[in-house]
């Protein structure tokens, strides 16, 4: 694969590239590139955060050794399953099945926690490093990569040093990349930013769409509308039974003709057409018929046209899922363990 197939694969799908001539400049280095991504192991994984799975193995097919890094201290100062590290441990081990589940090539990725670096004195210092490089207001805003409000530093400091650790992760962990959804935009811009000022390399910052929360709500602040974990009604998990993702489909809003903001409709064209490549469209002949969709934005038309009709969007959506998540499902009959633990954590009402 030369250097402009594999510029065009980590760069299909993608939200934005800060920069784009950056990342090319990377690629044309005589060397293997190491990517990153940050997952708080918090509770089940979501179908929102397959997106990033999906670039990730495109990443690594492209040639990048992709660093998977389980934040597991972060989730303590998160309040995650009430800051027990045992606990925490226990959902990064099943966040690291439904990866591999998923489809992640072991052999191109590494899984590291928190855990793994922070004894070193080096990363304390790039932490304290980074917050002298950085006002307190800029720390505020980048609260929003962790799920919190700029307020919530004043109930608990900790907070505080969220960002400056996950800033510190890129640069301990010496990446070349950094990637994430849309919401991960602040830490990695204060990343390159820190970067600016201290004289160190800056990370390419790589960002994904986020699908909505299948409620359709939230304001209009991209981390606020998106799915998540917390609201069971919002999100579809990895793991669901083919009739849990229908019922759940069946409830979400998709209004008829709106396309904007549309969960389901997110879905297809972040999930089921980056991994499968097609859309089948299955109703009655009275209906319209069946229809193979080639391109997302041929579904999108027809949607917006009023020719496809939202249960049948949802019901078909569903079952595509359905079927594209059916090697986790089998992932998981043969490797019981990491789910069921996750699952005892939370019937026990850990969050």
């Amino acid at each position: 694969m030369d250097a402009d197939e594999r510029l065009r694969l980590i760069e299909k799908d993608l939200a934005e590239i800060i920069t784009s001539e950056e990342l090319r400049a990377r690629i044309s280095e005589d060397r293997e590139l190491r990517g990153y991504i940050g997952f708080e192991p918090s509770g089940r994984m979501h179908i929102g955060q397959v997106i990033n799975v999906l670039k990730v193995i495109d990443m690594t097919r492209a040639g990048v050794k992709f660093l998977i890094f389980l934040a597991d201290w972060h989730a303590k100062i998160n309040d995650k399953f009430g800051g027990d590290i045992e606990k925490i441990w226990i959902c990064g081990d099943y966040l690291r099945h439904c990866f591999l589940g998923l489809g992640i090539d072991p052999d191109r990725t590494e899984f590291l926690y928190a855990s793994d670096i922070v004894n070193r004195s080096e990363y304390w210092e790039k932490v304290l490093q980074i917050s002298k490089a950085s006002s307190l207001s800029r720390i505020r805003r980048a609260m929003t990569i962790m799920g919190r409000e700029e307020d919530d530093a004043e109930l608990d400091f900790s907070k505080l040093i969220y960002p400056p650790m996950q800033v510190a992760d890129i640069f301990e962990l010496e990446v070349d990349i950094a990637y994430g959804g849309l919401d991960q935009r602040h830490a990695h811009m204060l990343a390159r930013d820190a970067a600016e000022k201290l004289g160190w390399k800056k990370p390419v910052a790589v960002h994904s769409k986020l699908i909505p929360s299948l409620s359709g709500s939230g304001r209009m602040d991209t981390a606020q509308k998106k799915m998540s974990k917390s609201d069971p009604r919002s999100s579809i998990v990895v793991d669901d039974p083919p009739e849990t993702i229908a019922e759940k489909m069946s409830m979400a809003f998709c209004p008829q003709s709106e396309v904007q903001d549309n969960p389901v409709l997110a879905i297809a064209e972040l999930l089921i057409f980056p991994s499968r490549g097609t859309f089948r469209l299955n109703r009655p002949g009275k209906y319209g018929g069946d229809v193979l969709f080639s391109e997302y934005s041929e579904l999108e038309n027809a949607y917006a046209s009023g020719k496809i009709h939202p249960k049948d969007l949802k019901e078909n959506t569903a079952r595509e899922l359905s079927e594209m998540l059916e090697p986790v499902r089998d992932h998981f009959e043969k490797n019981p363990d990491p789910k069921r633990r996750i699952e005892e954590l939370l019937l026990g009402g850990e969050k």
